[in-house]
């Protein structure tokens, strides 16, 4: 069967593995000049930024992916755990490395609240039972049935679906440092922590029991050695090919109109953004209508910041998260009332600190990001009085001079997500993972509409981040497996 996959993020690059895999002909298309869709690179001057993820957390996931090729992630790039995991800074001067050693991360705990090192072995201990069912289990469901979700594990943990992470947090840890730290990760679900439910507290163990991670050469690491591996299965890429129209007979795709021609398929699975792919769709066809999309909960897009020094720095780590001031005023203003935030958190990448070939010998490669809400007015003047708040803050609380060292500046906000990813507002991590946009409650991997169309990506199931894109791939490639079955069985 010829299969075309819109897209070469990293659930279009995961579903056009397996779909190989299982001796289908695929072609990936892709607008842009190069692979990994969000996960590409900016390069300048000897400086190499990752666009798009920067934090390489689960590593499991990762392994079993390559393992289900009978491969190994160190047959294509190496990784090594980061110690201290990263910095937080919640003033001037004022600030926590979180150490890798579960020792060492009890006895901070127990700085800031006696008692509360045991209270965090407990916390974790439920934590990895939640990661288990959440990873290993219910992450791989189709999202097609409520009853999927429905066992006996689920059902005994039917507590963490009603209760919130930040309920469940506040009732062990009463310290606002030890709050924020374990709220902090939700920040990767594009929720509130008051309101996502507290099942997400698998987030928690990924975090402090799995750790942070780097692979040699940043992110996109990742994204070559999953082109290596489809190339090595026969998958054909284009890149400069934008798909234009998605024509449909007897309720099958049969053509894709691109910008460099028509191109026939038996099946198309698409990575792109989802609400955009139906918009190539006649109105008809689609799963969804526009009123659809403006009542769901996105998660945040980002200002970015890509800079580089001719310096290096004192006084930073690899990941750094400036908590200096409110996380929840910062939130209202991407969940309650959409506005550009009067005092954001932010948080800086330096992965100079630990790859030094990312950056010429005596300087350092900054990546700055900002949350948002998706949908705001994007202009160079407000990015501009961003930079300086930024920087601003920066150098008050880290002591370090980064204005007079710039070599290399570049932003990339909400416009540049619409124009480079077609991202409906601008998003920059998909829907937020609220109780009814999870599972089941999510997009649906297959459209219900046209026989052989299928979907993956962060807007669907499992949900956002990079761990979870490789099993959408997974997914969706199983359910057109599952459609040619039920057809030859018809």
């Amino acid at each position: 069967m010829k299969v075309v996959v819109i897209g070469s993020g990293f659930s279009s690059l995961s579903a056009a593995c397996y779909l190989a895999k299982d001796g289908h002909d695929v072609t990936v298309l892709e607008q842009l000049s190069e692979p990994g869709g969000r996960a590409r690179q900016y390069r300048k001057e000897g400086f190499t930024f990752d666009i798009g993820p920067t934090w390489y957390w689960m590593p499991d996931v990762f392994e079993n992916f390559f393992r289900d090729f009978n491969r190994e992630v160190s047959d294509y790039y190496q990784i090594t755990r980061l110690d201290p995991s990263y910095r937080i800074y919640s003033g001037t001067n004022t600030f926590e490395d979180i150490p890798a050693d579960k020792n060492e991360l009890e006895k901070l705990f127990e700085k800031y609240q006696p008692g509360s090192g045991v209270l965090l072995r407990d916390f974790l201990k439920q934590a990895s039972l939640t990661y288990n069912l959440a990873v290993k289990e219910m992450a791989f469901k189709s999202g097609s049935s409520l009853f999927e979700f429905v066992s006996t594990e689920t059902v005994s943990n039917a507590h963490l679906f009603v209760q919130s992470l930040r309920s469940q947090v506040r009732k062990k840890f009463k310290h606002p440092f030890l709050v924020s730290l374990l709220e902090f990760p939700v920040l990767f679900l594009g929720a509130k922590p008051g309101d996502i439910p507290a099942f997400y507290n698998f987030m928690n163990y990924a975090d402090l029991e799995l750790g942070t991670w780097y692979p040699d050469g940043g992110m996109y690491s990742v994204v070559k050695a999953m082109v290596k591996l489809s190339e090595e299965l026969g998958v054909r890429m284009e890149t400069n090919c934008s798909v234009k129209k998605l024509q449909v007979n007897d309720n099958n795709i049969t053509t894709i109109i691109t910008g460099n021609g028509i191109i026939e398929a038996d099946a198309v699975i698409s990575g792109a953004d989802y609400q955009h792919t139906e918009t190539l769709l006649d109105e008809k066809y689609r799963n969804y209508e526009e009123s659809y999309w403006e009542k769901k909960i996105f998660a945040p897009s980002a200002l970015l910041f890509f800079l580089g020094l001719n310096k290096k720095l004192r006084n930073t780590r690899h990941h750094d998260l400036f908590f200096d001031e409110s996380f929840d005023v910062h939130a209202s203003s991407i969940y309650d009332h959409p506005e550009w935030p009067e005092k954001p958190l932010f948080y800086i990448n330096v992965p100079s600190v630990t790859d030094s070939t990312v950056a010429p010998q005596g300087c350092e490669a900054i990546t700055v990001l900002v949350p948002l809400a998706p949908g705001l007015e994007d202009t160079e003047e407000i990015r501009s009085k961003y930079f300086d708040m930024i920087a601003d803050r920066f150098e008050r609380i880290t002591g370090e001079n980064i204005k007079d060292h710039i070599v290399v500046n570049k932003s990339y906000c909400i416009k540049d997500f619409k124009e480079d990813y077609n991202a409906y507002k601008g998003n920059a991590y998909g829907l937020a993972n609220t109780f009814f946009q999870t599972g089941y409650f999510r997009p649906k991997v297959s459209s219900k509409k046209i026989n052989n169309l299928f979907f993956c990506g962060q807007l669907t199931v499992p949900g956002g981040g990079v761990p979870p894109a490789l099993i959408s791939g997974k997914i969706a490639a199983g359910e057109l497996k599952k459609s040619l079955i039920y057809e030859l069985n018809s």
